[in-house]
């Protein structure tokens, strides 16, 4: 039987297969209230045959957003529109999840086609927080550095915002430490020069990430998993690297994590990064080697037989499509038919499995 589609079970909670769709901002949020786009797109997904639908990432506080377009969960009238697609989801086999963020540093931001970035205050933006008053990059606006007491606000907005996530009916909570935003800032020493007990040693830097997953942890049920995306290095000399990240990782399966999602860079602009096809791979399958912890390997995964390989070498646990899910939303039924994987198709859409021809 294909590793692919051999159902992954984590907790109580079985996917069908393990393929699945990576967190896509989509930038057309409204006052952080899923629309009628997200619907299509998420539940699209689901028809094309993922086992866990991820949404993009979902801010838990107004300023937490990396645009003002996107997804929030930080108030009750967000969750029943997330919910309708949580519902969809679920009617075509598929475990939905969500990813809960907070961009720090960099947020307020324009949608990608609307420009580059901080957008000023005038033009509805907002200054952001961050672990230090660093800004992400030159021109960009200095954000306020949080107190303890900020940080004792963020904790239990990660924790409100799980608590929704459940009412919604997600299966599946990720909590959002990597490509340079709030959580990642506070983990490397690039962006975190605090002096405190948040900043300094390895202890001090990883403190807030452990706050909130063990806040979160305790109130999501037992049956259900609990994710962490991290970014493995900075790819910056001096910043966060894969040896912190496998340290991390221990921690965070004592805190009952049950996958780390490994991704990578994100914290500085114009970091030089060996893009190539499974370029992040080993990163999973070294922390699920040395942390003894699933993980779900992302990044320009494109070919059924690629993402079969990461599993048949124990690479990942989980493999995690983006853009080539915006190409073809249909991958995961074509893959199946390309491993000779028993998957069916939706019944609306069965006349096309084959190619066949059809009058009817």
């Amino acid at each position: 039987m294909s590793r692919l589609f051999h159902p992954l079970t984590l907790r109580g909670l079985t996917l069908s297969n393990r393929i699945a769709v990576s967190p896509m901002c989509q930038y057309q949020a409204v006052d952080g209230v899923a629309q009628d786009w997200h619907l299509v797109h998420l539940g699209g997904l689901a028809q094309g045959g993922a086992g866990l639908v991820m949404t993009e990432a979902t801010a838990v506080v107004p300023e937490g957003r990396i645009s003002p377009d996107d997804l929030g969960l930080w108030d009750e009238a967000q969750a029943e529109p997330l919910a309708r697609i949580v519902r969809f989801i679920a009617s075509q086999g598929a475990a939905a999840g969500i990813q809960l963020a907070h961009a720090g540093r960099k947020a307020s931001n324009p949608a990608p086609w609307k420009g580059s970035g901080s957008l000023p205050v005038e033009k509805g933006g907002w200054v952001p927080v961050a672990p230090s008053a660093l800004a992400f990059d030159e021109g960009w606006t200095v954000p306020t550095a949080l107190d303890e007491g900020g940080l004792a606000a963020v904790v239990q907005a990660f924790v409100d915002a799980a608590r929704r996530a459940l009412a919604a009916g997600f299966q599946v909570v990720e909590i959002h430490a990597a490509h340079g935003y709030l959580l990642h800032q506070f983990l490397s020493p690039l962006s975190n020069h605090r002096e405190d007990r948040y900043g300094g040693s390895f202890e001090n830097r990883t403190r807030l990430l452990r706050e909130v997953v063990a806040a979160v942890r305790d109130g999501w049920p037992e049956r259900l998993p609990l994710f962490v995306r991290l970014s493995a290095t900075d790819w910056v000399e001096g910043g966060w690297n894969l040896d912190q990240s496998v340290e991390l990782a221990k921690a965070l399966s004592d805190l009952g994590v049950d996958l780390v999602d490994c991704s990578s860079g994100g914290l500085v602009p114009r970091a030089e990064i060996p893009l190539g096809p499974g370029y992040q791979v080993p990163f999973a399958a070294r922390i699920r080697a040395e942390a003894s912890l699933a993980t779900g390997a992302v990044g320009l995964i494109t070919d059924p037989e690629q993402a079969e390989q990461i599993l048949a070498q124990s690479s990942a646990d989980l493999v995690l499509l983006g853009r080539e899910l915006l190409r073809d939303p249909r991958w995961p039924l074509h893959a199946a038919q390309a491993l000779k994987a028993d998957t069916p198709w939706p019944a609306s859409y069965a006349r096309a499995a084959q190619g066949a021809v059809s009058v009817r």
